[in-house]
């Protein structure tokens, strides 16, 4: 099973330092959720991982499939089997969500075998019209740009329908619940459920319990000042929601400062 493996990583903004010595390991086939204040790091930590440009890592290692990922670009590490849903999607207006996927899926198979003619019109629209399903969208969607003019539970599904056509091996989620009311929220989890399972590890950033109530962590993370500072099981989730962060900064302040 594939491990994506974070040692001591610490990055920078503008020579101002977010992460401070960052350690985690995600398993495919298993859940681990983020939890954190706005501010230490979380999105960071996502973006980090695949490789955006404006990070500056100054320390550290992160491997995975025995690969060095520092010296990946972010398209080889999207090919590698790692995937960002993002918190805020981006529209792409004169592409259409069917093209994007098709032109995604295509890339990859190419980079493995370049004489690969790419998946056929017939088999790529059997697939979309699976995972359409699997994520409750109307299949008319395939057929608008991306995310233009989407609603924020619309992008959300997209970045899932990208994920589930993609089958990456690891998924990071950076506050895919954001700005999602309960039925897309619903939705959305189902899609990532359904999904996980032995061939697919997720790493789950949120700041709340909600989300967890349907997507089930496996291991719970507190971030805090750039670290990971506290790690458990589910229930961590629930004593977050019950006693906020601020035992968590009494009892590490001294430690993330």
């Amino acid at each position: 099973m594939s491990e994506l493996v974070i040692k001591n990583l610490h990055v920078s903004i503008d020579g101002k330092e977010i992460l401070k010595g960052l350690d985690l390991t995600v398993e495919q086939g298993k859940i681990h959720a983020i939890m954190g204040p706005n501010g230490t790091g979380k999105s960071t930590l996502a973006y980090t991982l695949m490789g955006h440009p404006h990070y500056e890592v100054t320390d550290g290692e992160i491997w995975f499939k025995g690969e060095n990922v520092l010296e990946l670009e972010a398209d080889e590490r999207s090919r590698l089997g790692l995937f960002l849903a993002f918190q805020y999607p981006v529209a792409i207006p004169g592409v259409t969500v069917a093209n994007f996927l098709r032109s995604a899926i295509n890339s990859r198979r190419r980079a493995e075998n370049p004489d690969d003619k790419g998946i056929s019109i017939p088999e790529f629209r059997k697939l979309l019209k699976d995972r359409m399903d699997l994520l409750k969208m109307d299949h008319s969607v395939a057929g608008r740009y991306l995310n233009d003019g989407f609603s924020g539970g619309e992008k959300k599904r997209a970045e899932i329908l990208q994920l589930a056509t993609l089958r990456p091996e690891i998924a990071i989620l950076d506050e895919t619940d954001s700005g999602l009311d309960i039925d897309a929220l619903r939705i959305v989890a189902d899609g990532v459920n359904a999904l996980t399972g032995d061939d697919l590890g997720v790493l789950v950033i949120t700041h709340y319990q909600r989300l967890l109530n349907y997507i089930k962590p496996d291991h719970v993370h507190i971030m805090l000042g750039g670290k990971i500072v506290e790690s458990g099981g589910p229930d961590l989730a629930l004593h977050l929601e019950e006693q906020g962060y601020d035992w968590v900064r009494e009892k590490y302040e001294e430690t993330v400062t």
